[in-house]
């Protein structure tokens, strides 16, 4: 038993630090004001985990809604919250206010 022990203890401490525990995540921002998207436009690499900082600046509840890519997140005024998207094939996804359908739809690019 205790060579086994030893024997992993080695292999642990020999072996160089792996990429196994934590993906690298791909951090925007995305500023949600009474309907506006800002910015409308946005670009990220494609097959890479990604994170939107929402911040809702409005005076009014907002919520980040993409049904492509099956991802909601309603906002208080004032409000952030992060939402993580799995990784992307490269394309265009869309999304929108749901609370201000009036307004242009934005995007999402995944590029290669």
């Amino acid at each position: 038993m205790k060579t086994l022990l030893s024997f992993f203890l080695l292999v642990f401490y020999v072996l160089p630090p792996t990429r196994v525990f934590a993906a690298e995540k791909f951090t925007v921002e995305l500023e949600m004001k009474n309907g506006d998207l800002i910015p409308r436009m946005l670009k990220v690499p494609s097959r890479t985990i990604i994170r939107i900082k929402i911040t809702n600046t409005g005076t009014e509840p907002s919520e980040f809604e993409s049904v492509q890519l099956r991802k909601e997140k309603v906002l208080a005024p004032g409000a952030s919250s992060v939402l993580v998207i799995a990784p992307l094939k490269p394309g265009t996804y869309t999304f929108f206010d749901d609370f201000h359908l009036s307004f242009p739809k934005g995007e999402i690019t995944a590029i290669e």
